[in-house]
């Protein structure tokens, strides 16, 4: 399954629809504005929130959190000792973690799993201008998880930019 992002969904307080392949809207990113912590919803197109994403509060290291229903589903942080490119890693509630590397300022990154490719995010599949491709590999794997995922670290990486 392949999503198109639009990049400028980092604007708080600003929506922006991620349609699938065939250009059809699946998801809003609903940006919420005027928080004392940076979030966002996930919601399907019937306006049903599916994925909360805020910002741990109080974190020593920069966390986003992932909530379904009003649980955890996962934390994400920047590894330490990333020299060479862009590491994050997600731990799911249940310990698993998930391990996010690449070029994530540029919108070219993955995210696996125990070596096992989930999801490979893109510019280079589309020709529309701000626009990145969420392309989920795995047939079991949840998109809605892992369009978050790409989300949160994309996030995390331009606050760390702009701090630099």
């Amino acid at each position: 399954m392949r999503f198109q992002v639009r990049d400028r969904l980092l604007g708080f307080g600003e929506d922006y629809w991620i349609e699938d392949e065939h250009g059809d809207k699946v998801f809003l990113v609903d940006g919420k504005a005027m928080r004392l912590r940076d979030t966002f919803e996930l919601k399907d197109t019937q306006g049903r929130v599916l994925i909360d994403i805020h910002q741990k509060m109080f974190a020593l290291r920069d966390t986003m959190v992932i909530e379904r229903d009003g649980d955890v589903l996962a934390r994400i942080r920047r590894k330490r000792l990333s020299l060479l490119r862009n590491h994050y890693r997600v731990t799911l509630v249940d310990g698993t973690e998930l391990d996010v590397s690449g070029k994530i300022l540029d919108r070219e990154f993955a995210v696996e799993y125990d070596g096992e490719l989930l999801a490979v995010i893109s510019r280079r599949w589309l020709h529309v201008r701000e626009t990145y491709g969420v392309d989920v590999v795995r047939d079991d794997a949840d998109p809605a998880l892992l369009i978050a995922v790409a989300v949160c670290v994309i996030h995390l990486a331009e606050k760390e930019r702009e701090e630099d």
